[in-house]
């Protein structure tokens, strides 16, 4: 299924509950959270596309997930298990023609947004060359106990954005499993580790 910038998923209340059918999540307390929304992006993620030379996004099921799954060339045992635990995966990719183009008041935007659902913030890496080319990257998880009911990871290069959802039923360890596939970029930052960085 490929997923459009509709003005209703960009415009919608980040801190009111929202419902597309058998997922959602609101700025209910983590643990009283209901599955993710992959199709919600904030407000400000619609502004910074008018502003993109190249956009992209794509959501993957549960099927598509298991699918390319099979397609992949010697996924170790990690991944494979963390990958049968996704509910899905929602990918969106915004690619600028200059570096430093993206508003960054918009980008903050994007962060704020997930700290007004309820999301807790995990990791904020700056990357000094690598995966992330001199930028940033944010993971934002929703937790039930231990485990990890979504997340979502925000990578930032000087001329690019991606932003990524995932839903399932995960533990911190599967995410970093999962960087490298299905639109996930390969972000630095190994401890997933309480940051007072909202």
């Amino acid at each position: 299924m490929v997923s459009g910038w509709g003005l209703a998923q960009s415009t919608a209340d980040p801190s009111a509950p929202a419902n597309s059918g058998n997922v959602r999540i609101g700025a209910l307390p983590a643990a009283d959270a209901g599955p993710v929304v992959l199709e919600w992006v904030p407000p400000a993620m619609a502004q910074l596309s008018a502003q993109a030379a190249a956009k992209s996004s794509f959501t993957l099921d549960r099927n598509m997930l298991a699918a390319a799954a099979s397609l992949m060339s010697n996924p170790d045992m990690a991944t494979k298990q963390a990958i049968a635990k996704l509910d899905g995966v929602s990918v969106h990719m915004l690619n600028f023609t200059t570096p430093h183009v993206a508003d960054p008041s918009q980008i903050d935007a994007v962060r704020d947004a997930y700290h007004l659902r309820g999301w807790k913030h995990m990791v904020s890496a700056n990357g000094s060359g690598g995966p992330i080319h001199n930028g940033m990257a944010d993971v934002w998880l929703v937790l039930d106990g231990a485990n990890v009911r979504g997340a979502v990871v925000l990578v930032q290069s000087p001329k690019s954005l991606t932003l990524v959802t995932l839903a399932g039923n995960l533990s911190p360890v599967d995410l970093l499993h999962l960087r490298g596939h299905f639109g996930i970029p390969r972000f630095d930052g190994d401890r997933l580790t309480d940051s007072q960085v909202n």
